[in-house]
């Protein structure tokens, strides 16, 4: 577990005009736009068949768009430690609660006051991951869903990139305090009382990889696989093939 201090001067409106972001359109039709759609759809895929309070959790709910998908179908309130993300997530997700928390004090939350709690890129800047897990194990209902997206520094094609002289999508962003393996996750996640139902990767988006090809061209060979996932709602994508992992967990246990 890296004991890193987390760099909060960081959260702000900047952060979502870098980094990541800055690489990459957020509108209509961009892998975003599609990314958001297909978490939404593993969301409702899921989730408890029978509710008991038909409420989900997103932490670190940045711009909230999952959120504006999601809020039709639960109850859904946003934490972000920025503030900035609270105003984003309030402009469109208008009927989910935004609230300036951090996901390191879940203590505000009672024990299985959620069905859902949902994490995109944002365990990665944890300093201390396994006690969240803990407490979403607190807080998720028995049989509840956790779903959690983070960056997979051991994917098979990232020494082509020389990410130790150039930065690239997993190590340019300073806030990645607590990037682990695969087989890491896994082990917090089951010490955390749940049960990994699917564990796959997001494809090899970050191109380029190759030297001479065209990054569009590489982007179109190399994407195929992250476009046919997304598209049919399936969880296709071996974990080693992926720049991120994504995790599917349900609660077995409390602790």
């Amino acid at each position: 577990m890296n004991q890193n201090t987390a760099p909060v001067h960081e959260y702000g409106e900047r952060y979502f005009q870098s980094y990541n972001y800055a690489d990459r359109p957020l509108g209509r039709f961009s892998m975003y736009w599609f990314a958001r759609r297909y978490y939404a759809r593993l969301v409702r895929r899921f989730a408890p068949a029978k509710p008991s309070t038909g409420r989900l959790l997103e932490m670190g709910c940045g711009l909230g768009h999952l959120l504006g998908l999601l809020e039709r179908h639960f109850t859904c309130v946003g934490i972000d430690i920025a503030h900035y993300a609270a105003l984003q997530t309030r402009r469109n997700a208008p009927k989910s609660s935004a609230l300036v928390a951090s996901a390191e004090r879940l203590e505000l939350f009672a024990d299985r006051s959620f069905d859902v709690v949902v994490a995109l890129h944002l365990v990665e800047h944890l300093i201390d991951p396994p006690a969240c897990l803990r407490h979403v194990n607190r807080i998720l209902t028995d049989e509840g869903l956790f779903l959690f997206a983070t960056p997979n520094p051991v994917y098979a094609l990232r020494p082509l990139k020389h990410p130790e002289r150039t930065p690239d999508a997993i190590s340019k962003d300073p806030t990645h305090i607590n990037v682990q393996p695969p087989a890491v996750w896994r082990q917090w996640t089951e010490e955390s009382g749940f049960r990994v139902l699917r564990m796959f990767g997001d494809g090899l988006w970050d191109v380029p990889y190759l030297p001479l090809i065209p990054a569009s061209l590489q982007f179109a060979l190399f994407g195929l696989p992250s476009a046919v996932q997304v598209l049919t709602g399936l969880t296709l994508i071996p974990v080693g093939l992926g720049v991120n992992l994504i995790t599917i967990a349900r609660k077995e246990r409390s602790l």
